[in-house]
Formats: structure tokens, sequence, C-alpha cells
């Protein structure tokens, strides 16, 4: 089969009986894969008759749906770009990525249509649709009297398929730009490294406006040809009714921690299961040993963004390349994928050796083509040689294991030494009483920037910030120990589960003011 547009490989992979299911939703809608191939089919024939040029954008502010995944699939064949947005987001981040991305077509919710409208057609869009989580919306109206049979548009696996908003933690968001290739390379080599078999039912409950929902949960399904279990949102009640059906769910450290908390989680209610995979956020390693005791299942953490999909993961089964390992290492992100190169370098682009920490540089078929817009930016963030500097900081182990130390934005030069944040939480989360930590970098008159902590206590403990700080004195050198110590109730985070260190930065930035 020739694919010159990503659904072409997804719609081949559908199984040969259409009328079975392929979607079950936690409110107890059924879809068959029939009702996915209509219903973007439809979808796609009412935004081509719209005339649209080569490489059109198609904003989509949308909750959770089935009807949703459809606009997306109706948007790979009709050959233009999907441009998800979080739904979380505010008017005034909505204008900017409206305003950026030069839409040709807008999806919003019905409530929010009469402002994202004006939004919409003031960046000169030529229609702006609505759509309900409940099946409502004037896209569907529409779409309903379109034919029910398409041929994708044969735009070329080069063609630009979507553009990722990156989180914008510093500085303004920026639009990683993402071709059909990418997609599908990163899919299939997944469909292998992870065994996906024909009898996989996912468990899919994330949001689909981000790469782990929808270019890895979503594509790994459907170029499996397997169902999903479809929840609008994590409900961990919901969750441990499906285990039993299921064989893989996907999820960020925080559905693990709220699935721990509930006692009906048991080895006899995995017993079915085949995968457990977690990513989007570092999983603190007491989750991942609890999980271990709780289920007996071990979770593969893995390592992707938005700007290159996966890029390594921890073995499924022996790989053969790092001497037919399989063990899932907790605190690290395993190998990297097959064709994919991943190394460590020095300031200077130069490889740096196992166990020495560097920023973490990636090439291969899943790295995006640039930044929407960006040239400059584009430019800066790839070496001479074509790696793409991720702007992690990390270093390989002598077995060939990625461990992460953090992002280079949040690392802390305090008195000239470098402070990796990732390690001094690793060393404050394994204190009785904590339940987890985040450690930020902020101004000091004397050191530069010194380190802050900020700790949530377990349940019914009140672990002391002074005996935190002592205790770490005995474990790491005195340059690394934070100066002050803070007891908070939560930590910010975006909609992934990723503590906003930005958020606390500011937050905090004072502390040493008066000094």
């Amino acid at each position: 089969m020739t694919v010159n547009n990503l659904y072409d490989a997804l719609r081949a992979a559908f199984p040969a009986d259409l009328d079975t299911w392929a979607i079950e939703t936690d409110d107890g809608l059924v879809y068959t894969w029939r009702d996915l191939e209509r219903g973007s089919a439809m979808i796609a024939n009412l935004l081509q008759r719209l005339d649209l040029p080569a490489g059109s954008r198609v904003v989509a502010q949308v909750d959770k749906s089935v009807e949703a995944l459809m606009l997306y699939l109706a948007t790979l064949r009709a050959g233009l770009v999907y441009v998800p947005l979080n739904t979380a987001y505010q008017p005034a981040e909505v204008a900017y990525f409206i305003g950026d991305a030069e839409p040709a077509v807008v999806v919003c919710t019905p409530d929010r249509f009469g402002w994202v409208s004006k939004l919409g057609f003031r960046a000169g869009a030529r229609a702006v649709y609505t759509l309900g989580a409940d099946r409502s919306g004037t896209l569907l109206d529409r779409a309903v009297h379109q034919p029910d049979v398409q041929t994708p548009v044969p735009v070329g696996l080069g063609a630009l398929a979507s553009i990722i908003y990156t989180s914008g933690t510093t500085g303004r968001s920026k639009g990683a730009m993402l071709t059909h290739g990418n997609l599908l390379a990163n899919a299939e080599v997944l469909r292998t490294y992870w065994g996906w078999r024909a009898d996989d039912v996912l468990i899919h409950v994330l949001p689909i406006f981000h790469v782990h929902g929808l270019f890895v949960a979503v594509h790994g399904a459907l170029l499996n040809g397997g169902p999903m279990l479809w929840a609008a949102k994590f409900d961990p009640h919901t969750v441990l009714q499906w285990l039993p059906r299921a064989t893989v769910f996907m999820g960020v450290p925080t559905l693990y921690t709220r699935l721990l908390a509930e006692p009906a989680l048991t080895p006899e209610r995995c017993a079915h299961m085949r995968l457990f995979i977690s990513g989007s956020a570092p999983l603190l390693i007491e989750t991942f040993r609890a999980w271990t005791v709780r289920t007996g299942h071990t979770i593969l953490e893995r390592y992707g963004m938005s700007e290159t999909i996966m890029l390594t993961s921890n073995p499924y089964g022996p790989d053969a390349r790092y001497g037919g390992q399989a063990e899932r290492r907790g605190g690290t992100v395993g190998f990297p994928l097959p064709g994919v190169e991943v190394r460590i370098a020095d300031d200077a682009d130069r490889a740096l050796s196992a166990g020495e920490v560097g920023g973490v540089q990636v090439r291969g078929p899943s790295v995006f083509q640039g930044y929407w817009r960006m040239p400059e930016k584009t430019r800066a963030e790839f070496t001479a040689d074509g790696w793409f500097r991720t702007g992690d900081v990390g270093f390989f182990d002598e077995r060939g294991y990625l461990t992460l130390v953090g992002r280079s934005k949040d690392l802390i030069i305090s008195g000239g030494y470098n402070v990796y944040p990732a390690e001094v939480e690793g060393a404050i989360n394994e204190l009785p009483g904590v339940a987890e930590s985040a450690v930020i970098g902020v101004p000091h008159p004397d050191f530069g920037e010194v380190g802050v902590a900020l700790v949530i206590a377990q349940p019914g403990q009140h672990p002391d910030p002074e005996a935190i700080l002592a205790a770490l004195r005995q474990r790491l050198a005195n340059y690394k120990i934070p100066k002050r110590c803070f007891l908070v109730d939560e930590l910010p985070r975006n909609a992934m589960g990723k503590v906003q260190k930005n958020v606390l930065r500011e937050r905090y930035r004072d502390t040493f003011a008066a000094a």
C-alpha cells in the first residue's frame, strides 16, 4: 500500500469487520469502526467543500469526545493541518494561538462561540463551527448532510499534519510542526517496541489536545486495529471497572497515584492487563515501586516531547541492542527507540561519555520540522550537524539507560556550582512523611541563585522543614542543599500533570529580597 496520508495507514489497520466495536465511552455509547470511517468522511467532505488552500490550519478547542477524534481524522483526510488547543486556555491565550496560526477553520465548544468566532474571523478564518461533548453543535449539523465516502487527499508524508503548541513555560508558546511521516514513523516503531497485539484493548483517559493522548495513545490503538474504552475525564472508579476488560493503560504519574489510593486496586483486578505506561512527567520511584507491590505489574516509563513525539522507552521485552535486557528500571526512561539517535552533549555540542551529565540531543524520523513561523528559533535549537537540543538534561549509565535530571531552564547555578533539582527532589522524596517535592531556583544577593524546596506531606504527616534540610545535609553536598523549605498543600500543574516550576519561581522569587 502506498501511504500518502497518515489516515491511509490508520484506515488500513481497521479490522475486516467494520461493524465490530471500536470505542465504548464512559456514558455507555458504542461506536463501530464503520462509524469512525463514515463520521470522519462526512466532516472531511465538509472541510473540502470550503475549497481551502493547501496547508490550511484547523484550530480545535473542544471537549474530549469521539466526535472530536473524528474531527482530527477528518482534518488528516482533507489534507489540512490540525491544531489542538488545551480546553483550559483562557481568551487571551486563545487569541494568541489563533492570531499566530491564522486558521482557515476554527472549531470550539458552543458556549465559547461568541468570543472565539470574533477571534477567528479577525484572523481570517473561512468558517467557525461549534462542537459539544454531547454531540451538539454546528459542525455535526453541517457534516450530516455530506456524503459518507471520501478519499484521503494524497498530500505525501512530508506534508504538515499538525501544529502542537508547547506549554510556554518560558517565553511565548511555540508551534511544533509535525508531518504525516513524523507521526506515522513514531506510531509504527511503538507498535513493535511495545508489543501491540491483536487482542489489545486500550483504556483511554487522557486529553486529546496533547501528544500523549492523541499521537501516542490514539495512534497506537488505531494502527493496531484495537478498540478503546474511552473516558471524557479520568475517574479512578471507572478505570478500576474497566481493568478486567482491557490490556493497556497509558497515564501520567498523577493518575497512578490516584489509583494507588483506591483499595480496590489489586493483582486480581489487574490480572487481564498486559502493559501500564507512564509519561508526560517524571514518575516518582515510590510510585513505581508501590505499583509493582499493589498490582504485580511494572510500569513502563518512556520519554518524549511535543517536538519529537516518543524518543526513548524502557523495554517491553528483551532489547537485543542492549544485551537482551528487558528490565524496566525505575527512575530512568529507558533506551532510545529503534531508529532514534540520542546523545548527551556539553555546551559546545560535544558528545559526552556514560555517566556524564549534559544536554539531551536527538535526531530521527519523528523529530519535528521546526517551529511555526519562527525560523530563527528553529535554527537556534538545532546543532550544526542536525541534532535537536531538547532542553532536557540527563545522562546514560553504563547499560545504556537514560536518566533525566531536569530541564536546562530549571538548572540552578548557585555560587558557580550546578545544582540539578531532580537529584535534590529525589533525596527529599525518600524522607519520612514526604509525599512529593519540587525544588526551584530563586535570586539570592550573595550566591546569585539558590534552591528553595516546596514539600507536600503525606496524609496525616507533618514533617519539619528544618529537619528535612538537616537530613539532606547528611546525603548531599552542601551547595546542593536548598536554603529554604516550605510545606505546601499542592503544587501547580499543567493539564498533563507536570509541575509548573515557572509559576513557583515567580511565586517565591522575592524569598531572599530582604537579605
